[in-house]
């Protein structure tokens, strides 16, 4: 899928300054250029387009609140002197899988003064003698380069994990659906519990009842003649003296 068309349809009818994250990792251009994407986009913080074909980050367009940039397995081999002008508050630049050969190369890259994580691998440029040392050195403002820093030691992983956190939205509002849940479910309990005491009691009822009807079963004598209460809803009487009972 062309760029362009990748953009408009991740878009989804919202105004471009909206858009906060856009991802068109796969898609293809045309020309080696950033394509569909616009100065409209001001409120842009995270650009992924990964694999896309690009060989120049040069017609970017101004993005004065883009943080994040994933540019990985395209073939950049220069150009990156627009970044520090079009993307100011850059603070990670990841450019692995690229035609990057050697320092001068990321040296604009030195405008970028808050730029805290660089990614370079399976760049030609990491093979060097005293890549890391040559890195730090010229980018000082550098924190961590493919994950570590001068002294090699990992990335946090709170600050890996920090976009995710943003994206996944303030803070709290697990919880607060987590405790909802709770509170149902509290209610639910409380509400089986009255049901079964309710039961319970309806039952001892009930077999109050059963008893008292059983303790009515008892021989009755009416006419001088003894009989059996079988609990019918018929009266059994006499036709005749003498007779037999009929029902």
């Amino acid at each position: 899928m062309e760029m362009k068309k990748r953009i408009s349809l991740e878009l989804r009818n919202r105004n471009p300054a909206e858009v906060a994250e856009l991802v068109v990792d796969n898609c293809r251009s045309s020309d080696g250029e950033v394509e569909g994407l616009t100065d409209d986009y001001t409120g842009l913080e995270i650009l992924s387009m990964v694999n896309v074909g690009l060989s120049s980050l040069s017609k970017l367009p101004s993005l004065p609140k883009l943080r994040k940039l994933e540019v990985s397995d395209n073939t950049i081999s220069g150009g990156l002197d627009a970044l520090a002008e079009k993307c100011p508050s850059l603070t990670y630049l990841n450019l692995s899988g690229n035609k990057i050969k050697d320092l001068s190369t990321i040296e604009p890259l030195q405008n970028l003064k808050n730029l805290k994580s660089l990614d370079l691998y399976s760049c030609e440029v990491s093979a060097l003698d005293d890549y890391r040392e040559g890195v730090f050195e010229l980018l000082p403002q550098l924190t961590y380069l493919d994950g570590f820093d001068e002294e090699d030691n990992e990335v946090p992983d709170s600050e890996a994990e920090n976009d995710e956190d943003d994206e996944a939205g303030p803070p709290g509002d697990d919880d607060d659906e987590d405790d909802d849940e709770d509170e149902e479910g509290s209610e639910g309990d409380e509400v089986g519990l009255s049901y079964l005491m309710k039961e319970g009691i309806q039952d001892e009822e009930d077999d109050g009842d059963y008893v008292e009807e059983d303790e009515e079963d008892e021989e009755e004598e009416e006419d001088g003649v003894t009989i059996t209460s079988w609990r019918l809803n018929c009266t059994l009487r006499p036709r005749f003296p003498g007779d037999s009972f009929y029902i």
